[in-house]
Parts: C-alpha cells; sequence; structure tokens
C-alpha cells in the first residue's frame, strides 16, 4: 500500500465502521468541491439500508453533481441531506454509474426535486429488465425501508464512448466501453481534479462480483482506460478512496487471472467444475467476500469465454 492509499485509507475507515453499524452517509472532502460517501463493503443489509456502494458528489458555482443516487428512496432522501450539510447549492445533475440497485434505485427522489438524471444508454435495457427484480430483493431484505422506492429512468441519456458535459466551469468526462460489472457502466472522470469516479469497475479491499449481466472482457477494456488516465485519486465503486496501484491490485489483476486460467481451461477442453476448482485463487482471497463470490465469479468467466 502507497503513502497515499495509507493516508486516504486512515482518512475513510471511520465512516465506514460506523456504515457497518447503521447507515449514516456523510460526505467527505476527497479534493476541492468533491466529496464521497464510502459504503458497507459487507453485503446488503437492513443496516445499511441496501448502501452498500460509494456514493460521490461534486460541488460547482452553478450546483452540485451527485455520482450515484442510492438504494432506495429513503437511502436517496439520506444522500440529499448529506450534500446540503457540505453545500447549500442545489443538487442539479444525477448520473447513474451503471444499472446495479445502489447506483439507481434512488431516482424518483431527485427527480422529484427537480434534478436532471444522467446515465449512459446502455444501461437502459438492464434497468428496465432488472429493476423490478432488484426491488423485489430489495424488500425482502430492507422491509420498511424499501418503502416509496419506484424504479425510475434517468430522464438523459448519454449514447458516446466519450462524452463531455461542463457545469460552473467543472469539467465532466464520461467513459464507457460497452460495460463491465453492468451493461451500461460508465466513469465519471474530472480532468482538472485527475480525480476517477469508476463506479463498479473497480472494487478494492473486497472482491468484485461477476454477475449474470457482466462482461469481463469489457471490465478489463473499461480498466485499460483508468491506465490511460493515470487519475492521481479513484474514488472505487466499493471500498475506500484509493489509487491507481491498488485498484490494479484488487481489480485488474483478479480479472486477468481469472480470465487466463479460463481461457486456457476452455481452450484445452477442461469441464467447467474442474476449470473453477483448479483456479488459483490464494492471491485474491485476502479480500472481503473472496470466498462466496470466488465459485461464481469462476463460472461465469468460463461461460463467457465458452461464448466468445
Amino acid at each position: 500500500m502507497t503513502l497515499l492509499d495509507k493516508l486516504l485509507f486512515a482518512t475513510f475507515t471511520c465512516a465506514a465502521c460506523v456504515s457497518a453499524q447503521a447507515v449514516e452517509v456523510r460526505f467527505q472532502r476527497v479534493a476541492d468541491g468533491v466529496y464521497a460517501h464510502v459504503g458497507d463493503t459487507g453485503a446488503r443489509t437492513a443496516e445499511n439500508e441496501g448502501l452498500n456502494a460509494n456514493i460521490g458528489l461534486v460541488v460547482t458555482p452553478a450546483g452540485a453533481v451527485l455520482i450515484d443516487s442510492g438504494a432506495t428512496f429513503r437511502s436517496a432522501r439520506q444522500i440529499h441531506a448529506a450534500a446540503k450539510a457540505v453545500t447549500s447549492q442545489p443538487v442539479k445533475w444525477v448520473f447513474n454509474t451503471g444499472g446495479q440497485d445502489h447506483r439507481w434505485l434512488g431516482n424518483s427522489y431527485f427527480a422529484a426535486q427537480g434534478a436532471e438524471v444522467i446515465a449512459h444508454a446502455n444501461a437502459k435495457p438492464d434497468m428496465q429488465s432488472r429493476g423490478n427484480d432488484q426491488l423485489q430483493s430489495l424488500k425482502a431484505t430492507l422491509g420498511a425501508k424499501a418503502e416509496g422506492t419506484v424504479p425510475t429512468l434517468p430522464t438523459r441519456w448519454l449514447t458516446g464512448n466519450d462524452e463531455k458535459l461542463e457545469l460552473g466551469g467543472v469539467v465532466f468526462e464520461f467513459k464507457h466501453r460497452g460495460g463491465a460489472h453492468t451493461p451500461g457502466d460508465t466513469m465519471v472522470w474530472l480532468p482538472q481534479k485527475k480525480l476517477l469516479f469508476s463506479g463498479d469497475v473497480v472494487y478494492v479491499e473486497r472482491l468484485l462480483g461477476v454477475i449474470p449481466v457482466s462482461t469481463t472482457k469489457g471490465w478489463l477494456e473499461t480498466f485499460a482506460v483508468i491506465e490511460q488516465l493515470q487519475p492521481a485519486i479513484i474514488v472505487p465503486g466499493h471500498g475506500s478512496v484509493t489509487t491507481l496501484a491498488t485498484a490494479r491490485a484488487d481489480t485488474q489483476a483478479y480479472l486477468q487471472a481469472l480470465r487466463a486460467h479460463m481461457k486456457k481451461a476452455v481452450d484445452d477442453g477442461t469441464d467447467v467444475s474442474a476449470a473453477v476448482k483448479s483456479f488459483n485463487a490464494a492471491p485474491f482471497m485476502r479480500l472481503l467476500n473472496a470466498a462466496e463470490l470466488m465459485p461464481g465469479n469462476a463460472s461465469r468467466t468460463y461461460l463467457e469465454i465458452e461464448r466468445e
């Protein structure tokens, strides 16, 4: 871990520990005018209200921009309250970095406040197909804490691989390469700050999840953009605010190892179950949730490569 990693980890560890007991949305400064709430690194629970992901806030002279809207109407309201504790600027834009529940199911709250909700167009089919199932799953976990949540699509869709918007003199660059954890995964780059909101392209401290809609090939292609950008600071989708070195170790290295192993297994005609069992998971067992996520990640990557 680099010195910057250690300093950032120390800054955010306290907030993460508090959220493990009960959800408390609190934005902490990571750069001038840029803030992050670091969510739980564990599973969705009633205590964390499904908000086991990071949320970003960028304050400009013309208004505030939120990176992701939270998992429920209730958590979105808490995100808004936390933003108000940082700035008196109204939330003008909410950007959904992907189609996972905690990225967009809080949209209805912010739309009602007059915010423009933005995402990449490749997220739309994923949101439409999984939104109701995501909500039902949250209701089963959260009970009454999920009440009032209505899956609400963004009102503005970006279509290019690279799009640029500006608000109050702050430049926002959106980077999409066909999806990663979900089909709509898009990163938000602040070139003036050398700071990246990666969404679910980067996981640190905990193992990433390869789910049925994921593409590990696209994931690595998206990570290649991070290598090109060389960010000074990364706000990952999950885990403490970090650096490129740690993102490489906790996300890129795992995906590369997984794909290399499964590619050889497919080429050699090795059965999927044998391929999963023979994958050397030891270097990544240090990451939280590794034991439970590793088998599913491996089998889905095998099947993806088989289709390729």
